[in-house]
């Protein structure tokens, strides 16, 4: 069987979606909410909320702290009010003051860049560490989300039943240069060309290397 052109369709993918919006983090970034911390609060806001909420309630509530300092100056309602569009957004308000408040106190307001210490927080599981860092510092991490697991188990790069399973994969095969690229390309690829139900597989970049697993 021959070696599965990542680069390639990685690249093609990327071009497919070129005049898509971005990936909610990657977006915020490029807006200049670029720290390590307005990337992990970001990050967790985002868990199992659409893109486009995710992203405007980040932009509203970073409009009132973007610093664990400030955040922990806010009252819990303040916060609430700011995202309350975000799902399971009163159990979020929570776990971003007490974030905020265990970076100011045990790390002298300083988010440690270490993703052992930033999973350690409540509510900052695997995918969230990985994307703040990955987005914020450049750290070679890869974050799986459901397009990222779905995708490349579709192309058949990948034979894994979740998630975590397709991040352990990806990190024995993925080259390093696309660790950070692939979630980038993937989350807008995922909702506009190879999405859930229904591919679009006749408008597809990658139809000839895609094994198409799972698709009827």
């Amino acid at each position: 069987m021959p070696e599965f052109p990542i680069h390639s369709v990685l690249s093609r993918c990327a071009a497919a979606v070129a005049d898509k919006p971005p990936a909610a983090m990657f977006g915020l970034r490029d807006e200049g909410y670029d720290s390590l911390y307005e990337q992990l609060v970001s990050s967790l806001l985002s868990v199992r909320t659409y893109d486009e909420v995710s992203t405007e309630v980040s932009r509203r509530l970073f409009a009132l702290a973007r610093t664990p300092a400030a955040m922990i100056a806010l009252d819990r309602e303040t916060i609430l009010e700011a995202i309350a569009e975000a799902t399971f957004a009163p159990a979020k308000a929570d776990n971003i003051l007490a974030l905020s408040r265990t970076i100011v106190e045990a790390y002298a307001g300083e988010t440690p860049a270490d993703y052992d210490k930033l999973i350690a927080f409540r509510g900052v599981g695997p995918k969230v560490a990985s994307l703040a860092l990955g987005v914020a510092l450049n750290h070679p991490v890869i974050a799986v989300d459901i397009h990222v697991h779905r995708i490349t188990n579709r192309w058949g790069y990948v034979a894994t039943s979740t998630p975590d399973k397709t991040r352990d994969a990806l990190a024995a095969k993925l080259p390093r240069d696309l660790w950070i690229e692939i979630n980038r390309v993937l989350v807008p690829f995922g909702k506009h060309v190879c999405t859930g139900t229904r591919p679009r597989c006749s408008n597809c970049p990658v139809f000839d290397d895609c094994a198409r697993v799972g698709v009827r």
